[in-house]
C-alpha cells in the first residue's frame, strides 16, 4: 500500500512539476527537504502522532516551511498531512525525484562488485550501460560486496543483471542437486 500512496502522490507532484514548467527547481528544492527530513527524525515523530490533530500539524507545516520552500511544495505537504499521509512522506518525494531523472534520461544504476573498480574500469562500465540503455547520462552507485568472489551485478530500477562468480556457484549447485544417481 505504502508503494501506491508513494506513486499516487509522487505522480501528482510531479505532474504540477511538469505543468508549471518548474521540474528543476523542485528537484533541488526537494532533495534539500528530503534531507533534512531524514535527518529530524522528532519531526516526523510529531508529524506521525495519532493524537496531535490534523489542523496543528498544518499549521505546524505552513509555520516552519512558508516563505523557505516554494508555495507548491508548502500546499504539497499540507495536503500529504491533511489526507493522512505523512508517513509515506520520505517515499512520495523518493519517488518524486527518480520520476524526475527518468524524465530527463538519467539513469541511476547500482553496480556491485567485489573489489573496489579504478577509475578505467568504472568508466568502462558507465559507457557501456550508455549504450546499451536509452539513457543519456547514467548516475552511478558503487558498492563493495566482497561475498560475489567475482564478477558484478548491475541493478538499475528493477532489472538486475548478475555476473557473479557466487550465483554461477549456486546455479552449479542447484543443477547438481537435480541429478538422480
Amino acid at each position: 500500500m505504502a508503494k501506491l500512496i508513494s506513486k499516487t502522490y509522487g505522480d501528482a507532484l510531479f505532474t504540477l512539476a511538469v505543468e508549471e514548467n518548474k521540474t528543476d527547481e523542485l528537484v533541488e528544492e526537494i532533495s534539500q527537504l528530503l534531507d533534512i527530513l531524514k535527518k529530524e527524525e522528532d519531526f516526523s515523530k510529531l508529524m506521525n502522532h495519532p493524537r496531535i490533530p490534523v489542523e496543528e500539524k498544518t499549521t505546524l507545516v505552513k509555520e516552519i516551511f512558508t516563505g523557505r520552500i516554494s508555495d507548491e511544495l508548502v500546499g504539497f505537504l499540507i495536503l500529504v498531512v491533511t489526507k493522512g499521509r505523512y508517513f509515506a512522506i520520505n517515499d512520495i518525494l523518493e519517488y518524486f525525484l527518480d520520476s524526475a531523472k527518468e524524465f530527463k534520461g538519467i539513469g541511476v544504476a547500482y553496480v556491485t562488485t567485489p573489489m573496489e573498480l579504478n577509475e578505467d574500469q568504472k568508466k568502462a562500465v558507465e559507457e557501456k550501460l550508455l549504450s546499451t540503455t536509452q539513457y543519456k547520462e547514467m548516475e552511478m552507485h558503487y558498492i563493495i560486496g566482497p561475498e560475489l568472489i567475482g564478477g558484478m551485478q548491475i541493478r538499475i530500477k528493477d532489472r538486475v543483471v548478475d555476473s557473479s562468480i557466487r550465483t554461477k556457484i549456486l546455479k552449479m549447485q542447484q543443477n547438481l542437486m537435480q541429478i538422480q544417481l
